[in-house]
């Protein structure tokens, strides 16, 4: 049976929620960024985007091409929220819900057409329901897999609504660049125009044994794709594939306001983020054995250090002077502008257990912190050395976030 795939894709998301939380913003170019001092435009609104405002830009970059442009601070608290609301209203379709990012959504309608009465009927019921209870616009893209139903959403975009059926599709495919299809970025748009493959067309029809050769095992996938070919499933949160995704390693990193060669600062941010995984791990009733330090130099020259724990942990204790000892034991060549902490090799929590009183207490003593930051927020308790440096670098959220499960941050 042929598959039915729609893409939700939400317009200028950040902006576009920004704007509907204060309407003195609507009709006007918006661009949402960050609180440090090294952001850049997140999102821009297509007011903005008219005077060519985009993604990625600096701030004296998009003030120059839009001399009126008013650049706001963004809220991470909303944008998740909204995602939460999102995602409950595709769930009312169809349980096959695969988020794709924070403002992405994958659902796969096969089994819920005659239900709701086809596919451009559902497509449309959701995107009245985004607009009235959420007060955004969505574009959709339907297609019988899920590398078409993003090309598609993308094609008459804002609030668009395409449907690409098996008919449609070579033609669609014979003349549209290659870089147009999600999964093939700049580099490897360069490396098939050197073998004067620059259309889908000219992609699908190309020796496979040049591709593999040139590319490996994804010179396969880069087949099928020129062909408009997917046979990805759309993974619904909670389903085995996504579970066993999700639960590799636990994470954070932040990008500095400023560079920083100096080691007690350093250490100050590794104290910071160790206590974000630790209290993750521990509300998801996980421990790892492995600790990984992650640093980007100014010239963005990245690596990362790993030290192995004989137990399992998650503890923020523990996984700091973990980090810190990884910290220590480098030779630093340039000054720092990202830091990163990561724990993997996951188990149960449960595989940690001991029987020393003080493990016990210092168990008893981690849950009432918590408690605390549950209810209060990551702010309310912090370690003294942090309180007198402790500064919000605005919005940052990973592509992995979900409203739900190991990758919920909130």
């Amino acid at each position: 049976m042929q598959r039915t795939i729609l893409h939700i894709d939400m317009d200028a998301f950040f902006a576009s929620v920004e704007q509907q939380a204060n309407p003195a913003l609507r009709g006007k170019p918006v661009a949402v960024c960050g609180a440090g001092a090294r952001t850049v435009v997140m999102t821009a609104s297509y007011e903005a985007r008219a005077w060519g405002v985009r993604t990625g830009m600096s701030l004296p970059e998009a003030k120059a091409l839009c001399p009126s442009l008013i650049v706001v601070a963004g809220h991470h608290e909303w944008y998740t929220e909204t995602c939460r609301r999102l995602t409950a209203i595709c769930r009312d379709y169809t349980p096959n819900v695969e988020l794709f990012s924070i403002d992405e959504a994958f659902l796969d309608v096969t089994d819920s057409l005659l239900l709701f009465g086809g596919a451009e009927a559902i497509a449309r019921a959701i995107k009245t329901r985004v607009r009235h209870h959420l007060g955004l616009t969505a574009s959709v893209g339907i297609a019988p897999n899920k590398l078409l139903a993003k090309l598609a959403s993308g094609l008459k975009k804002p609030d668009g609504l395409v449907v690409v059926g098996p008919a449609e599709i070579p033609p669609l495919m014979e003349r549209l660049p290659v870089q147009e299809l999600c999964g093939i970025g700049p580099s490897t748009a360069r490396q098939l125009a050197e073998f004067g493959i620059t259309t889908c067309g000219a992609l699908g029809r190309a020796p496979l044994a040049l591709l593999v050769g040139r590319f490996g095992v994804f010179g396969r996938r880069l087949s099928a794709m020129g062909r408009g070919e997917d046979d990805a499933p759309v993974r619904s949160e909670g389903s085995p594939a996504a579970e066993a995704a999700e639960a590799k390693s636990v994470g954070h990193s932040m990008t500095l306001d400023r560079n920083v060669w100096d080691q007690e600062r350093l250490e100050r941010y590794l104290l910071e983020l160790t206590g974000m995984v630790g209290r993750r791990l521990r509300r998801h009733a996980l421990a790892g054995r492995v600790v990984t330090v992650t640093l980007r130099y100014a010239d963005f020259t990245t690596f990362t250090r790993q030290q192995r724990s004989g137990h399992p942990m998650n503890d923020d204790g523990e996984i700091y002077r973990a980090a810190r000892a990884i910290l220590r034991a480098q030779s630093l060549t340039q000054a720092v502008r990202l830091v990163g902490v990561s724990v993997s090799g996951l188990v149960g929590e449960s595989a940690q257990e001991s029987l020393f009183d003080d493990w016990r207490r210092r168990r008893q003593l981690l849950a009432a912190l918590d408690a605390v930051h549950n209810r209060h927020g990551d702010g309310a308790l912090m370690w003294g050395e942090l309180l007198a440096h402790n500064r919000r670098q605005g919005i940052v959220i990973s592509p992995a976030w979900r409203p739900q499960g190991l990758r919920d941050y909130s």
